[in-house]
This record gives structure tokens, sequence and C-alpha cells, in this order.
């Protein structure tokens, strides 16, 4: 019961607080975050880790098809890539149209 009594208190305090700001404020966060999103090298390192991503994907999805398990979901019918593209991850896109 305490900790909850705490959770409340801490939640109501937040609340307080973040009303103070006001949406002002939290415009200026998010166009900051958006500033920091569109940076060149930001776009760059996030195109990097989704290629590994990619990578890895693929690496382990070939790796438990060449599985004793993989041969039994394949041979079951239960490997579908349904929602998924053609490079083998699922494709996202942010308001701005750039895919992560």
């Amino acid at each position: 019961m305490r900790g909850k009594l705490m959770f409340i208190t801490g939640l109501a305090a937040g609340f307080v607080l973040g009303s103070r700001a006001g949406r002002e404020k939290y415009e200026e966060i998010a166009a900051n975050a958006k500033k920091v999103w569109e940076h060149p090298t930001v776009q760059e390192a996030a195109g990097v880790a989704q290629a590994q991503a990619n990578k890895l994907y693929t690496e382990g999805k070939d790796k438990l098809n060449q599985s004793k398990l993989g041969e039994k979901l394949h041979a079951a019918g239960s490997t579908s890539d349904s929602g998924l593209s053609s490079t083998g991850a699922a494709s996202v896109s942010n308001s701005t149209g750039a895919k992560y």
C-alpha cells in the first residue's frame, strides 16, 4: 500500500511540474528532437544500424532454417513471413517518411 501511495504522489508531482512547463516547452523539446533526428549524421547512423539489423536478421533466419528446429517448423508450414519487406525486416516509417 505504501508503494502505491508513493507512486501516486510521484505521478501527481510529475503532472504538476509538467503542467507548469506548458505546451511551449513541449513544442521546444519536440522541435529539438526533430532537428537531431533529421541531422545527416544521425540519419547515416540509423541507416548503418538498419543495415546491420537486416544482416543479423537474415543470418539468424538462415541459421534457424538450417537447424533441426527450423526443419520441423518448415515441415509444419509455419515459416511464413507476412508483413516483412523483401529485405527480411519489417519496414516502419515515421512522420517525415524516413524508414527505420
